[in-house]
């Protein structure tokens, strides 16, 4: 079991000094003003205030200044420190203030290279990572999995083949671009809840990469590959090595050094105690397949027997009968069977095998592998797919299915592939098998009833022996969780109605007719019930647990819940009474100060019922300031052991504010935020703050569901490496969050009222912030990544009198791009024409006149967010004179992983958000009115100016005059 939440921080990892990649950056103004002043002075005031500014350490000693209308300006100082250092020196104010010697070639946006933030954003995001955690099966043990700082760019760029909807580096044989550990460290658990002393894991080679770590089924070995860097800085390929944990000495499995793992889909399971199963390369493989320099023939593609054939944006398809000779060498695979003792067997024939799934009994292994025909539209996942099942030995015993190629599956939500799928085995039983069909031909238009029905099978049935029908579902299989011969529950759900339903069967009983135990809707978060929690069998398998409670004898399971309310999430853990449906809480976090959650349940070994009185959970607790630490808690005491004690990520900010707020949008949908403000803040004595809103729209089908609460307002303030709460350190007000719904009740669609709901929802949010005092209503920037990049164009587009500039990070901004539907949108292009036009901001960019600063990933292969969609959209914005920034990183993907690119996507924002939002006013001085100001007289103009806040409207001067202005404002 690995825990789901753990805050990754990271630590200093020095930048190449020279790199060939550098962000590509285009720029284009409406400003065309001549440098008028080279020297502003600024009232003494000001200057005096400044000068403590620059002095960091002396401004946070200045409590006192409350008086000064300057409190909440950010030093300036900062956005030149790019020298890895805390932008002070050791001497306190006058190293600091001597450390400010402006350069306009170094500070101008256009300069080449990298970039660094200001080290107030540098040091968070260079802050030590935390380890990942991984429990042992008997519960005894814990890893402490050591993860290293951001990778370099030099890891990125290495090259990869982008085949079949996925990208593989050839070098290492795996998916490309994977994270790894570093190391690996054991501490038992103690008794009382505390750890032992670490015991690193030893033997392994100096710089090893480690990946895919997994415990054999008693917890003795660990099993996970190695890979290493090679003279020209590449990977090799990964090998198999078993530690024992007692001793914690590794090895490698296979004695041969030229047996290596295929990592492009499965790598390697544990059979049994004592053997793995290994996804290895063939050993007869020889050198990939050369492109011919002349190709055979021409790219063909046909439809003539008029099939409906719709498929999303996919990127990094098969092009041609190369990629295909390509995808297939690296794809390929020689299972091998291998034993602790360094004993080896070939496994099957080689092929493409996707996955391997032993039997809970260990004597069947069911193996999935893909073939030909491929295809040049849609991913690997819908190439052909078959289904067979060995012996653990190796013994072939038969074929389950053989399915076609799948590139006609409907675009409609809940569609799904013809024939069976989901084929699995009985977490309850040695080895029993169970999947379902579809009675629909995986059409969701198709109105059928059944629509999907479950089956269940031994895995060698005798002669004529048919599969068992097991249930009967009239919405979409959702899965089943299993428990014993009495009791099994079976999801299904609809996403148009957004109907969820939970069924209670009896497997073992034809006679006992199944029933409904939860019918509800997917978006009312209030009514959740919760989860049933799993016990870990002996066989490794996960079953629900059931709990006999010792006063009547009663059997219920446990049900956890995030427990939504309009207060905030309020987790809890109930003993629910499956036959009666009544429920006593057990547990339930503390809501006025921390947010706690259960993680899994720890008195898992034992077979069949738990007492209430030997239950064990593990727990997580945070608050809006402590970090996530992990707790045992223990019956009937309710005794809690704090089993972690990891530090602040971010001490600098450890005493922000945070408040979960309610509001009103003008249709009346009760709207929630995330309001964060800096440490130290006080909005009566400092003033309004310039702000960052920063959200991601959703769709409902209910005003209802969109005003239910989600999320908690303890939760602790996790920053990522290129979240918008990283502002908090230069003193901005950050709305988190802000729900954007989009609703479409009864048979209108959500985004036929997009702009309209969109506008409305931005308005509320802003009005909110204003009327708290927090947030300047001049400088209320808007960003968002992806979808909310989308957002936040169409809101500079639609809706301009709510912010001062924009930054849009992999966003899709022409839907006629994505035709075959795009995020919720299940109509085509031609089913909705104008709202896919309507929706577009490429489509209204004549209207963007406030700045929008755009950054997208060259390599993005995310489903509709090509980097074309910023590429068009730019020159849009530059062909109507809009004031914009294009920022194009180099290897990167959807989402950016390498500290360069990461760094300098801070520093763009940054400075995006310094120029056009913390400089900006409604109150424009006349630059060419104070050339003469020279013993320090301030004309009419310049009082305007220190009347709102000492600062100039700059939004509209390029690099040279906005660098020259700010420099005058320090002296």
């Amino acid at each position: 079991m690995t825990l789901p939440k753990v805050y990754h921080r990271f630590s200093l990892l020095p930048l190449h000094s020279t790199t060939p990649f550098l962000p590509k950056t285009l720029f284009f103004s409406s400003s065309s003003l001549p440098l008028a002043v080279k020297r502003l002075h600024s009232p003494p005031l000001l200057r005096a205030q400044s000068r403590r500014f620059v002095a960091g350490k002396q401004f946070k000693a200045k409590s006192t200044m409350a008086s000064s209308r300057f409190h909440h300006l950010v030093p300036v100082n900062a956005l030149t420190a790019e020298d890895g250092g805390n932008g002070t020196g050791s001497n306190g104010a006058a190293d600091a203030t001597a450390s400010v010697a402006y350069d306009d070639d170094v500070e101008s946006a256009s300069v080449t290279g990298y970039r660094l933030p200001p080290f107030e954003i540098r040091d968070i995001v260079d802050a030590p990572p935390l380890p990942a955690l991984s429990f042992s099966p008997l519960r005894d043990k814990i890893l402490f999995l050591k993860r290293r700082s951001l990778p370099p760019l030099s890891d990125l760029a290495r090259p990869e083949e982008k085949l079949a909807g996925i990208r593989i580096d050839g070098k290492c044989n795996t998916r490309s671009r994977m994270s790894f550990y570093t190391g690996i460290a054991i501490h038992q658990l103690m008794e009382d809840g505390s750890l032992g002393p670490e015991k690193e894991i030893q033997g392994l080679p100096e710089g090893a990469k480690i990946n895919f770590v997994t415990w054999s089924n008693n917890g003795q070995h660990l099993a996970f590959s190695v890979r290493l860097d090679e003279d020209d800085g590449s990977s090799s390929k990964l090998r198999v090595w078993v530690a024992n944990v007692d001793t914690g000495k590794a090895r490698p499995l296979f004695k041969s050094p030229d047996v290596y793992v295929n990592a492009v889909f499965d790598n390697f399971v544990w059979v049994n105690d004592s053997t793995l199963l290994v996804c290895t390369i063939p050993l007869s493989r020889g050198d990939p397949p050369r492109k011919p320099l002349v190709p055979s023939g021409p790219k063909i593609q046909s439809n003539e027997q008029k099939n409906v054939i719709q498929a999303r944006t996919y990127q990094d398809l098969l092009k041609d009968e190369y990629d295909e000779d390509l995808f297939e060498y690296y794809a390929t695979t020689q299972l091998v069977l291998a034993s602790l003792d360094g004993e080896m067997k070939l496994f099957g024939p080689p092929a493409i095998y996707t996955s391997m799934d032993p039997s809970p009994d260990q004597t069947y292994i069911l193996i999935s592998s893909t073939h030909k025909p491929f295809s040049f539209v849609v991913p690997c996942g819908r190439f052909p797919k078959k289904v067979e099942l060995w012996k653990a030995n190796g013994e072939f015993v038969r074929e389950l299915c053989d399915l076609p190629l799948a590139e006609d599956i409907p675009i409609a939500f809940n569609s799904v592939r013809k024939g069976m799928r989901s084929i699995n085995w009985r977490a309850d039983k040695p080895s029993t098998l169970y999947w379902v069909e579809t009675q629909d031909g995986g059409d969701a238009k198709v109105d059928v009833s059944p629509r999907d029905i479950v089956y269940t099978q031994s895995p060698a049935p005798h002669d004529n022996e048919q599969p068992k029908i097991l249930h009967k579902l009239d919405l979409r299989y959702g899965g089943i969780s299993w428990c014993d011969d009495t009791l099994a529950l079976v999801y299904e759900s609809w996403y148009k109605t957004r109907k969820v339903r939970t069924w209670v069967i009896s497997p073992g009983s034809e006679d006992v007719n199944p029933r409904i135990l939860f019918d509800r809707s997917s978006e009312d978060v209030y009514s959740d019930p919760g989860s049933p929690m799993s016990r870990r069998t002996p066989a490794g398998t996960y079953v629900i647990a059931k709990v006999k409670k010792e006063d009547d004898g009663d059997t219920c399971i446990l049900l956890n819940g995030s427990g939504a309310t309009p207060e905030g999430n309020i987790p809890f853990l109930d003993l629910f009474d499956i036959n009666t449906g009544s429920k006593e809480r057990i547990w339930q976090s503390d809501k006025e100060k921390y947010f706690e959650t259960v993680v899994a349940l720890m008195s898992d070994q034992k077979e069949g019922e738990l007492s209430i009185n030997e239950l064990k959970i593990l727990t997580s607790k945070e608050s809006k300031t402590e970090n996530t630490q992990y707790y045992l808690l223990s019956w009937p005491e309710k005794r809690a052991c704090q089993i972690t004690n990891f530090p602040h990520p971010y001490p600098q900010l450890e005493s922000l504010q945070k408040e979960m707020i309610r509001y009103q949008r003008k249709d009346g949908v009760q709207l929630t935020a995330t309001l964060y403000l800096p440490p130290g803040y006080d909005p009566s004595r400092d003033g309004p703050l310039p702000c960052l809103v920063w959200s991601y729209p959703g769709e409902f089908k209910s005003k209802e569901a969109a005003s239910q609460v989600r999320g908690s307002p303890n939760e602790f303030a996790g920053i990522g490496p290129t979240s918008p709460l990283l502002w908090l350190a230069r003193r901005f007000a950050v709305l988190s969050g802000p729900t954007i719904p989009i609703i479409g009740e009864g048979d209108e669609e959500a985004n036929d009222r997009y702009i309209e709901q969109l506008v409305a929802s931005a308005e509320a949010a802003v009005e909110e912030v204003i009327r708290r005092g927090v947030a300047d209503p001049n400088k209320i920037a808007v960003g968002g990544h992806s979808y909310g990049a989308f957002m936040t164009a169409n809101l500079l587009a639609h809706a301009p009198h709510l912010f001062c500039c924009g930054i849009a990070r992999s966003g899709a901004y022409n839907r006629t791009l994505t035709p075959f539907g795009f995020q919720n949108e299940e109509r085509t292009l031609w089913e909705a024409t104008s709202t896919y036009v309507e929706m577009s901001p490429f489509m209204s960019a004549n209207k963007i006149k406030k700045p929008i600063l755009l950054i997208h990933g060259e390599e993005d292969n995310n489903p509709g967010t090509l980097t074309m969609q910023s590429d068009r959209f730019f020159n849009a914005l530059k062909g109507h004179g809009a004031l914009c920034r294009l920022v194009i990183l180099p290897y990167e993907s959807h989402g950016y992983g390498a500290r360069e690119s990461i760094m300098h996507t801070l520093w763009e924002t940054d400075r995006w958000l310094q120029k056009h939002c913390v400089y900006s006013s409604d109150v424009k001085a006349d630059v060419s009115a104070c050339k003469d100001n020279a013993e320090g007289t301030v004309d009419s103009q310049s009082k305007a100016v220190g009347a709102a806040g000492g600062v100039q409207e700059l939004a509209n001067l390029d690099d040279d005059q906005f660098h020259s202005i700010r420099r005058s404002l320090l002296w």
